[in-house]
């Protein structure tokens, strides 16, 4: 199917594939296509899907529309926060302050009180918990804050996965999720303990076994693996680092 391989054009109005226009319409702004084969787009103050052939999906307009997940899209209506289906029908009649995308079947929101839960695929909220914050699930885990200001993870049921609380956390990536305890940011596992003793300033994912870090000290870069052993150096650190001419400064 054409919207499969479809890009979004450098000006943001339309649609490409293979270079080419999809369609001949234009529109002030478009977001990528999501199965079933529809993308966000604005023209004017309107806001709708539309189809690969550039058309409406539907004769509803909102103030702002946004991508397709597991075939429920996120708007936003004169009335607050929703989700709707492909036909631009409401998947339920209760607003939020704000909505996340679908993943694993669930969906965070904020509600008017500014307590996250999560809701079904019917839009009623589960797990009976309300969050100062609350994240998407991937790999069956999701991040919640607490009160307190301290992140954990839950499962599906709403239940802690471990227990352990950081001064902040990410989802889980490839069976590791980053945490950053007092000492500073590291790798968790899916018992919340550390796959290694270093702490670091800042870490991304791993990538393939890799991730790249910044050390505590001197703000080196490095990319270490999973035992947290530097396999690579790539820059020394120094708050006044430059590169030849290229002089880092504050902005």
């Amino acid at each position: 199917m054409s919207w499969q391989r479809a890009t979004v054009a450098p000006s943001r109005t339309h649609h490409v594939l293979d270079d080419a226009p999809l369609y001949s319409m234009r529109f002030d702004d478009v977001l990528s296509f999501h199965e079933p084969g529809l993308a966000a787009a604005r023209s004017g103050t309107e806001a709708f899907h539309v189809c690969a052939d550039g058309s409406a999906a539907y004769t509803r307009r909102f103030l702002r529309t946004f991508g397709f997940y597991e075939g429920i899209a996120t708007v936003i209506s004169n009335d607050g926060w929703h989700h709707i289906r492909p036909d631009g029908s409401d998947l339920a009649s209760e607003r939020f302050v704000w909505c996340g995308n679908y993943q694993e079947r669930l969906c965070t929101v904020r509600t008017t009180r500014d307590r996250y839960v999560h809701i079904d695929r019917e839009g009623r909220a589960v797990h009976g918990v309300e969050w100062r914050y609350a994240g998407d699930f991937r790999e069956s885990a999701a991040v919640v804050q607490g009160d307190d200001g301290l992140s954990t993870h839950v499962d599906r049921d709403g239940e802690l996965l471990h227990g352990v609380w950081f001064l902040d956390l990410d989802v889980f990536h490839k069976g590791f999720a980053r945490a950053r305890g007092v000492a500073g940011w590291m790798h968790i596992d899916r018992t919340g303990r550390p796959i290694y003793m270093r702490r670091f300033a800042m870490i991304e994912p791993f990538y393939n076994g890799h991730a790249r870090v910044e050390t505590l000290e001197a703000q080196t870069l490095e990319v270490i693996n999973e035992s947290g052993e530097t396999v690579l150096l790539l820059r020394r650190g120094d708050r006044d680092a430059s590169c030849g001419a290229r002089r880092v400064r504050d902005q």
